[in-house]
């Protein structure tokens, strides 16, 4: 125990002598929840909009004024023509295209029905179905005005449409960054404790320290540890830095236990740690360790649940994210934080963990040699 201090006592004072690792710890963390959270979102906001509106009737204009009221969508020209919207959409000056055909409030009072044409820029398809959602919602809620006002010019006993109400669970007012902040903590916390693990025996090795501790009398388990739980603590307190900067600045509600969630967040750190240092391990320079760690943190990272759900992938990605460390503690750390979640309603992820710990902290200890 006395040996594993000592290393202890080395790897932290290396780290206070690192002048770049201190703001990596503290200022990283910080900066990039700002940005990130307030960057990576779905919400729509200043959806150009391009009126073709040929009808020029009371009822079209209302249609044109509930698109204009919507915070979401900036009107940015109008005309008879078509084709000026084309030309809009082509130069990325318009993103839908409203247009509104001639005879629509007629064929609106005589039919009852009349045609609306929504183009939109489907470039990104992720946008072109929320700006579908939206419009389709604002056309939907008029067509439904509408009814109701026709219907009571019509009948003097005209009763009054369905009223629904709608509500959210665990995000009442839909609020993206809630949603946002717990993921971005988990790439944060994986970021720091994957990297630094990475790198340590690398930089070992290439300032020839490595063999001057391998002629020593240190046990292979004491040298591991040693270099495992530094990264270890520094990953709880970007954690608990990451909780509190996330409640103080977005008001992320902490609804289930803390102590639940770092128990978990440790034994994903043991994966995660243990993961590191296979990489560092069998790495023989820190350019080769940092290129293979980039490669599996993207892939992790973009199939985890960060952006879109995973239920939402193809089956035999689902299937493949089994192996995706970073996807449990994706799923757990919302189901705690937002849902207050027990141990009984993530015991499957917990043994996952602590089944993928055992076998990425066996081989990175089998494949370590210590040779004199």
């Amino acid at each position: 125990m006395r040996t594993i201090l000592f290393i202890l006592q080395k790897e932290f004072i290396q780290i206070l002598r690192n002048r770049t690792m201190l703001p990596m710890i503290i200022v990283l963390p910080f900066v990039q929840l700002l940005i990130l959270v307030n960057a990576a979102t779905f919400d729509m906001k200043d959806i150009d909009v391009f009126v073709a509106d040929k009808d020029l009737s009371t009822t079209s204009r209302q249609l044109v004024d509930k698109f204009e009221a919507s915070p979401f969508y900036n009107i940015v020209d109008r005309s008879f023509r078509v084709d000026q919207g084309y030309d809009k959409m082509l130069r990325d000056r318009a993103e839908l295209i409203l247009h509104i055909p001639q005879n629509f409030e007629h064929d609106l009072h005589n039919d009852g029905h009349a045609p609306v044409q929504l183009m939109i820029n489907a470039i990104n398809g992720n946008a072109a179905g929320l700006i579908n959602a939206y419009s389709s919602r604002i056309i939907s809620g008029y067509n439904r005005d509408i009814a109701v006002e026709w219907s009571q010019g019509r009948t003097a006993h005209a009763t009054a449409p369905l009223d629904v109400v709608y509500s959210y669970w665990y995000n009442p007012e839909m609020n993206y960054k809630i949603y946002m902040v717990p993921g971005i903590l988990v790439i944060l916390v994986t970021i720091i404790s994957l990297f630094l693990t990475a790198m340590n025996i690398v930089r070992e090795k290439e300032m020839g320290t490595i063999e001057q501790i391998n002629v020593t009398p240190i046990r292979k388990y004491q040298f591991i540890v040693g270099k495992l739980v530094p990264f270890l603590i520094i990953a709880l307190f970007e954690l608990a830095f990451g909780l509190f900067l996330g409640r103080i600045i977005f008001d992320v509600p902490i609804v289930g236990s803390l102590a639940l969630l770092f128990g978990f967040t440790l034994v994903y750190l043991l994966v995660i740690l243990g993961f590191g240092l296979f990489l560092s391990v069998i790495s023989e320079s820190q350019q080769q360790v940092m290129f293979v760690t980039f490669f599996f943190m993207l892939v992790f990272i973009l199939m985890s649940g960060i952006f879109t759900p995973t239920e939402s992938m193809p089956e035999w990605a689902e299937k493949l994210n089994v192996i995706n460390p970073i996807a449990y503690l994706m799923k757990v750390i919302r189901m705690i934080l937002l849902k207050g979640s027990g141990f009984a309603d993530i015991v499957v992820e917990f043994y996952s963990l602590v089944v993928y710990a055992f076998i990425s902290l066996t081989l990175a200890v089998w494949r370590y040699r210590k040779t004199a």
